[in-house]
């Protein structure tokens, strides 16, 4: 016997809940009833309800706006809610709609017709978990396979070191040092998606530490070296005389960083400059004092529509022959940012190119007690 559909019902007088009772009795329902929308918010997540019945007159805070505040909840967002009203004008109805509402039933309530619309939304909703359910499934697996993955790469890579062990010829000892490359750039993608599973279910435990930002971007610069000489690219650092500290991941912001530079060389033709920003911004009264970290290129860059997708994941930019495009680096980028509450956006670099922005509140001592 499968679990009973939970009913909410939001109603400032008892006397409608009794009668939704009655016309839902034989429904199998469970049902529950608050008498404001205050008491219900707060009692969403011990009821769990599968669908929610919303009076519109009600005093202080109507059901209009309850519907809306319901609706900015992440986690409650896709309850169908049924407005139960007494107006009838297409206006008033425009209204509910608008407010988030996904379908009404005007006063006095019809029997049949109430239970054909709650049963009608309740589909909806169990087509919904069935998605999520799936959704969650495919993400243990994928999660799953591609932890199991990390054990053969280090292996390549220990086989690569044993191999450069021995006397070998230079051409040899260049293939063995480009399979290294190539294993290395596999295992922190697979990093990456470790990581992005991890923030998106809320496991990851930031290490924040006090970290200078200028050391790790001259760190990063330092490794990109060598590609950068075979591109004859240059990378110019502007970074602040002194040093700029933030509280943050230093393994997640270096890759963050990494990411960054990585696209910015991938997508530079020859000959060309790329420039790694640190500033800090002038202080403000309004807000915490932020630290901004700009990687800036003068590649093919991104148009408009581009940017409104391209921190996505598996969404990518313009499609270049020749160079890998996963659409993970970006959507890596926005998720270890937005984990250490800060921003990520684009824009345009003139007349060419793109300028990705980082925005990261500074260091805050504690006060001395």
């Amino acid at each position: 016997m499968g679990k009973k559909q939970v009913v909410l019902v939001i109603d400032d007088e008892s006397s409608n809940f009794d009668v939704i009772e009655i016309l839902l009795f034989n429904e199998g329902y469970d049902l529950h009833y608050k008498n404001n929308g205050e008491a219900a918010i707060a009692s969403l997540t011990e009821i769990n309800p599968d669908i929610i019945l919303l009076d519109v007159m009600m005093p202080d805070v109507d059901g209009i706006e309850i519907c809306q505040r319901i609706k900015k909840i992440h986690q409650w967002h896709h309850i169908p809610i049924i407005i139960v009203t007494a107006l009838s004008e297409k206006e008033d109805l425009v209204r509910c709609l608008d407010a988030g509402a996904d379908d009404f039933v005007t006063k006095p309530i019809n029997s049949v017709e109430l239970r054909a619309r709650v049963r009608s939304m309740l589909r909806i909703k169990t087509q919904y978990d069935h998605i999520q359910d799936t959704m969650h499934l495919r993400e243990e697996m994928m999660q799953t396979i591609v932890h199991d993955l990390r054990n053969p790469l280090i292996g390549i890579m220990l086989g690569c070191d044993s191999l450069k062990a021995l006397n070998m010829n230079e051409r040899s000892e260049k293939r063995i040092d480009q399979i290294r490359r190539t294993t290395e750039q596999m295992r922190l993608l697979i990093d990456d998606i470790l990581t992005i599973g991890k923030i998106e279910s809320k496991k990851l435990i930031l290490n924040l530490s006090k970290i200078d930002i200028t050391k790790i971007a001259e760190s990063a610069i330092a490794d990109f070296a060598p590609l950068i000489v075979n591109k004859n690219i240059e990378i110019l650092s502007k970074f602040p005389t002194n040093p700029v500290y933030i509280s943050g991941d230093i393994h997640l912001i270096r890759r963050v960083i990494n990411n960054l530079l990585d696209n910015a060389i991938k997508f530079s033709p020859q000959q060309s400059s790329i420039i790694l920003n640190i500033e800090c911004l002038p202080q403000n009264p309004h807000r915490q004092d932020l630290v901004k970290i700009q990687v800036i290129d003068h590649g093919i860059g991104i148009s408009p529509q581009q940017k409104q997708v391209i921190f996505e994941k598996y969404e990518v930019g313009n499609i270049v022959t020749g160079i890998s495009q996963i659409g993970l680096g970006l959507s890596f980028c926005k998720i270890a940012i937005e984990a250490h509450q800060g921003e990520i956006f684009v824009t345009n670099n003139q007349p060419k190119g793109a300028v990705f922005t980082i925005l990261l509140n500074q260091f805050q001592s504690k006060p001395e007690q």
